[in-house]
């Protein structure tokens, strides 16, 4: 939206273009980011008003703001525009932010023309009756794709799933489920149990810039000084390029020497490591033997 902006990215044919990407893509509204900059934005019944980290300058977004956006990106899926609740909240509280995003989501149905696919977003907070009235509305305006919001923002393991327990179960079964913004590999074997179909989460890159890697016996720190001297590759029950080609302490080297080198062969081992995880997933679920294989997963990792 502000950097490079929309309409230079619609002007070279949109992301697929820009990125040379031609796999699907998915594009948040706006709305989990003007989240985050708390102390910089301002919430009204037309949209949010927030000050630009790049000059100080109000920018006001939208939901229709927010689909024209979404359009000049030319998204395979577009995520309409909501308020996520905060953690904690009071149940008035939840319900009032439900509500905002509700009306917000009515009106981004109303503008988006789009040939791609549009993705409501289930607000609540922890409260399930404020899930249950925010699922009904959804349906009843009618979306492509189901999204689960409003988690991974501090509650505990067990509230997100008790969340997913009684949401995912009332969302239609033959549109996709998505669960934003998460997330450890745990929560997802978890959430797959519970009926989700999508992910998303920066931990895998963000983690790998920070010298965390995943691996199929738990996550490791590669700064730790057991690995100074280590001939061993990061996960010796992976296949993956960093694995066969690097040894666990050249990684630990370049991070010591705060090497660029070292944040990129983590972030890459680490997104190898979700890809294959979700690999394994989707097998197990068609060979019928995921709940053996979610068993495995968690008593192997939690080692």
């Amino acid at each position: 939206m502000l950097r490079p902006g929309d309409k230079s990215i619609a002007d070279v044919g949109g992301l697929h273009n820009f990125m040379n990407w031609n796999m699907p893509i998915l594009t948040d509204s706006g709305g989990y980011q003007v989240y985050s900059l708390s102390k910089l934005r301002k919430i009204s019944d037309d949209g949010v008003t927030f000050k630009s980290h790049l000059d100080g300058k109000e920018v006001f977004l939208s939901p229709e703001k927010s689909m024209d956006i979404q359009r000049n990106l030319n998204s395979d899926i577009v995520m309409a525009f909501d308020e996520c609740t905060p953690f904690p909240a009071t149940h008035s509280e939840a319900s009032k932010s439900m509500k905002l995003s509700m009306d917000w989501a009515l009106r981004c149905k109303k503008s988006f023309k789009n040939k791609n696919l549009l993705f409501g977003i289930v607000q609540g907070g922890i409260y399930e009756d404020l899930r249950s009235d925010s699922v009904r509305t959804l349906i009843d305006i009618g979306f492509d794709g189901y999204a689960i919001g409003g988690l991974a923002v501090g509650e505990t393991q067990k509230q997100m799933f008790d969340v997913l327990e009684y949401t995912s179960q009332k969302l239609p079964s033959d549109n996709p489920r998505y669960l934003m913004g998460v997330g450890k590999p745990d929560d997802i074997i978890g959430a797959v149990s519970r009926g989700i179909d999508m992910f998303d989460c920066v931990l895998p890159t963000r983690s790998g810039r920070n010298g965390q890697a995943f691996t199929s016996i738990g996550s490791v720190n590669i700064r730790n000084s057991k690995y100074k001297n280590s001939e061993r590759s990061l996960d010796e029950n992976s296949n993956n390029p960093v694995c066969k080609e690097y040894s666990a302490g050249y990684i630990h080297h370049l991070f010591n020497a705060k090497e660029m080198l070292g944040g990129m062969l983590l972030s890459l081992h680490n997104i190898y490591f979700y890809q294959n995880m979700m690999k394994e997933i989707r097998k197990a679920i068609e060979t019928n033997t995921f709940e053996q294989y979610s068993k495995k997963f968690l008593s192997d990792y939690k080692k």
